[in-house]
């Protein structure tokens, strides 16, 4: 007889399905936040996988800063008519608007931070218990404190000090209303496994993961792509590169890199010989100090 044995995307699939499908029997109303980047496009593949032939049990949630590109609104609004599920978009705009939040100006201005009001907005407006979110351990270190299930208090705020233990592959959902739990399904995953699945499974993903001319400009030590939402200043010499995006984000705040990965495979290739993960490569917002990160998700970000 010969042994039954998962390969490493196997297990992790597993591990992942397994979770959806706690929060579903645990929850009354949990959502999935959907942008389009390729980890939230795994995680909606992998819960659609879960519940299959049923359909999906709770929706989708995109907090839209207004930058986003374009290729990623294209792509998030055909997935989910492919998919057949309900999307919501919560607008920073709105907040703008509403004067809840206050438009950052000047060198390095972006709506990354103000997400935080428009997405506990949203929270709260639906009532939801529990929230998927594709943040990996890997990605930062603050994300490398978070459980599987993130306990989040009536203000969304997070403690990484009352974290509660998950042995065992046990989890504790228990809360109190106006409270909710973030929670995580592909923490154990790192951006090789993301891009191996992908691979494997054949995963559509928006065109600006793969190489592709475009005109960038140098800041900061980052490769930023001139838009409509971001334009370089005086000193910042534009010129046409072959890039591709390893996440994706604000507009504003994003950064590429040079490269000729053209396919899942060779993308997979580039990424098994990095040293960098793709958050501390690419992503503006996490400079604005040692603890950035941490910091903000305190204030109830991702």
């Amino acid at each position: 007889m010969t042994g039954y044995e998962l390969s490493q995307s196997g297990v992790l699939e597993a591990e992942a399905v397994h979770v959806f499908r706690e929060v579903a029997a645990t929850f009354e109303r949990p959502v999935l936040l959907f942008s389009g980047g390729k980890d939230s496009v795994v995680m909606l593949h992998v819960a659609v996988r879960a519940f299959w032939p049923a359909p999906l049990p709770f929706p989708v949630l995109h907090v839209d800063t207004g930058h986003n590109f374009d290729e990623v609104l294209e792509f998030r609004d055909r997935a989910v008519r492919e998919l057949g599920v309900r999307l919501l978009v919560g607008r920073v705009q709105d907040d703008l608007d509403a004067g809840r939040v206050v438009e950052e100006r000047g060198r390095g201005a972006s709506r990354n931070r103000l997400q935080t009001v428009t997405l506990l907005r949203m929270i709260r407006e639906h009532s939801f218990d529990a929230v998927f979110g594709g943040a990996r351990r890997d990605e930062e270190k603050a994300r490398a404190k978070e459980r599987v299930f993130s306990f989040r208090d009536e203000f969304g705020q997070w403690d990484p000090r009352r974290q509660r233990p998950e042995l065992w592959n046990l989890y504790n959902g228990r809360h109190r209303k106006g409270e909710h739990i973030r929670v995580f399904p592909l923490s154990n995953w790192t951006e090789l496994d993301v891009w191996s699945y992908i691979a494997a499974e054949r995963i559509a993903l928006p065109s600006l993961y793969f190489a592709h001319r475009r005109r960038v400009f140098q800041r900061d030590g980052m490769l930023l792509a001139c838009s409509r939402h971001l334009a370089p200043e005086a000193g910042e010499e534009p010129y046409e590169a072959v890039v591709r995006f390893r996440t994706v984000g604000d507009a504003t705040c994003t950064g590429c890199v040079e490269s000729p990965a053209a396919t899942p495979e060779e993308v997979v290739a580039e990424v098994a010989a990095s040293r960098v993960t793709e958050r501390g490569a690419t992503r503006a917002d996490d400079r604005i100090s040692e603890a950035g990160m941490e910091d903000r998700k305190k204030e109830g970000y991702f």
